[in-house]
C-alpha cells in the first residue's frame, strides 16, 4: 500500500504548444503524474469524463470556458470514493481558464480530505499554478495544501528531473 495518490486529468490529442497546435498521444499532465509515481511511488487515478471533449483544441477550450462559467460538474466514467489510506494527494491537471478542468472538481468534491496533505500540479503554457492553490483550499476541506509545481506543458516530456526532485522533497 502506498501513501501517495495522484488524481489527474490529462488531455491527449490536440494541445497548445508554444503558440502552435500539436497532436500528442499522451497528455502532458499524465506524463508528469507518471514521473511522480516513478520517483516516490503513488497510485494514479485518471479523471475521465463520460462525455468526451471535442478532439478539436479550439472547440474543447470553448466547451471548457462554458463549463467554468456555468460552474459545471461533468459526469465521470468512474470515481474514487475513499482516500482514507493515503497521506498525500496530488491533484494534477492542465490550466484551463485559470484553474483545473471542471471534471477535477466533480471528483474532489466527493472526497473527505481531513488530515490529508494536498499538492497542486498544473501543466500550462504560461499560467503557472494560476488558481490551483486557491481551488484546493476551497474544495479540499480539512487538508493542508502544500507546495505546488507548475510545469510548462511543452516541456513536460523533459521535466523528469525537476518533477522527481519536487516529489522526493514533498511526498515523504
Amino acid at each position: 500500500m502506498t501513501e501517495n495518490l495522484i488524481i489527474y486529468y490529462s488531455r491527449k490529442g490536440e494541445n497548445y504548444f508554444n503558440g502552435e497546435i500539436k497532436s500528442i498521444k499522451k497528455g502532458n499532465t499524465e506524463i508528469v503524474a507518471e514521473y511522480i509515481r516513478d520517483a516516490v511511488g503513488a497510485e494514479l487515478f485518471e479523471v475521465e469524463t463520460e462525455k468526451e471533449y471535442s478532439p478539436d483544441y479550439y472547440e474543447c477550450i470553448e466547451d471548457a470556458k462554458a463549463e467554468l462559467k456555468g460552474n459545471a460538474r461533468p459526469e465521470l466514467k468512474s470515481y474514487i470514493n475513499d482516500i482514507s489510506k493515503y497521506k498525500n494527494i496530488v491533484v494534477a491537471g492542465p490550466c484551463w481558464w485559470g484553474t483545473y478542468p471542471m471534471a477535477v472538481f466533480t471528483q474532489i468534491e466527493k472526497l473527505d480530505f481531513s488530515e490529508k496533505n494536498v499538492f497542486p500540479i498544473m501543466t500550462h503554457e504560461g499560467s503557472g499554478l494560476s488558481g490551483s492553490v486557491a481551488a484546493l483550499k476551497k474544495y479540499c476541506k480539512g487538508a493542508v495544501v502544500g507546495e505546488g509545481l507548475a510545469i510548462h506543458g511543452a516541456e513536460a516530456e523533459n521535466s523528469k528531473t525537476l518533477v522527481s526532485k519536487w516529489a522526493k522533497k514533498n511526498l515523504k
